[in-house]
């Protein structure tokens, strides 16, 4: 099923160009000192590799294209916070659970996303262990209070001002607990606006926590059409070939209310830059025209197991596409490295329909 965005097909051959071609930043030249990353599965670098989990990446093939090495990533390659940060000058994030993430490793930015986390503590429970949102913002608080010992008072001050925080939350608050009724009873209780009303007040809570902190430039990411994630379609609640429409629906509500809570939170917060990332449009679009973005397959996954792919994710040493560059999905869930790059490209350069109201790059000018 295509996915219909509001000006989708405005000069999309430019915008395209636009993205793929723009020049590396160089390491060395960082536009922030530090970024700090809180998320799920999406962005993960292996926290989970540390927690009692069964929602780990740390087997082969996931990293095959990181020198064969899995790390955690639930991708082929890196992640799009690790590209992200590539873009700033930065090295990728390392994960807050790994035990030599200490010291002034810390001081360019810490990983603290997981694997089935989500904005609700419940969600993803059945995986087991997990940091949900309110668990990684006490870990980002821990590694802060360590950093204050670190430098003085001014600089400390500036250092958290000029630092980015990137969240990526909301999908396993669908995918592990909304859309699990034999699960979870969130869908008996709450109807989707309810529900998505209840995601952005919990989560209104924790944005504005980074900002009584010190932080001032805030980017979240919105959810992404999971009604088209292989998936989803694997469990064969569409036609072949289309998408499960009624799951793409529930998340308006959720995605513009993160939108409007932006510009809350922005005429709220002096001297702060809260930021929408609008995955879902920038999914969309590469899903209604993939060759475009040079993808011949976007319905199914990379590697797993059954339809599409997409009812089991990556087995074990099992043998992926050879032909992953041309893949959006690369497991049930998770984008490949080469989308990725793109996600991350449209976030950094990319105009308010990516990035609302500044992207990236823009916000690093942001005083």
């Amino acid at each position: 099923m295509r996915i219909y965005i509001k000006g989708y097909v405005l000069i999309l051959a430019v915008m395209v160009s636009v993205i793929l071609h723009q020049p590396e930043v160089v390491t060395g030249q960082a536009r922030v000192p530090a970024m700090f990353v809180l998320g799920d599965s999406l962005v993960d670098a292996g926290n989970n590799n540390f927690l009692q989990s069964i929602a780990r990446a740390n087997y082969l093939p996931y990293g095959i294209d990181l020198n064969s090495r899995p790390t955690g990533r639930f991708s082929n390659g890196l992640t799009f916070v690790d590209l992200l940060a590539q873009l700033l000058g930065l090295p990728p994030p390392p994960a807050f659970a790994d035990p030599t993430t200490t010291g002034n490793k810390t001081l360019q930015g810490v990983n603290y996303a997981s694997a089935a986390a989500g904005i609700l503590d419940e969600s993803g429970q059945h995986y087991g262990a997990r940091f949900s949102l309110t668990q990684q913002m006490v870990n980002l608080e821990t590694t802060l209070n360590r950093s204050r010992t670190l430098m003085n008072p001014k600089a400390y001050k500036d250092y958290l001002a000029r630092s980015l925080v990137v969240l990526v939350f909301g999908s396993n608050d669908y995918i592990n607990n909304y859309l699990m009724p034999n699960i979870y009873a969130s869908s008996y209780r709450y109807g989707p606006p309810d529900f998505a009303n209840m995601l952005i007040n919990q989560y209104t809570c924790e944005l504005m926590t980074l900002y009584s902190l010190g932080l001032r430039k805030i980017f979240i990411a919105g959810v992404g059409p999971l009604g088209c994630i292989p998936n989803l379609r694997a469990i064969g609640l569409a036609p072949p070939g289309r998408c499960i429409d009624g799951v793409n629906k529930i998340l308006g509500t959720f995605n513009q209310g993160l939108r409007s809570l932006v510009d809350q939170l922005n005429k709220r917060s002096p001297g702060a830059i809260y930021v929408y990332g609008n995955t879902y449009n920038a999914i969309g679009d590469i899903l209604n025209n993939p060759a475009a973005y040079g993808f011949s397959v976007v319905d199914k996954a990379c590697c797993g197991l059954g339809r599409n792919q997409g009812l089991i994710t990556c087995m074990p040493l099992q043998t992926p596409c050879v032909n992953r560059t041309q893949y959006f999905f690369w497991d049930a869930f998770h984008p490949t490295q080469t989308a990725n790059s793109i996600l991350a490209r449209r976030a950094f350069y990319g105009s308010p329909s990516d990035a609302y109201p500044l992207n990236v790059q823009q916000m690093t000018f942001f005083r």
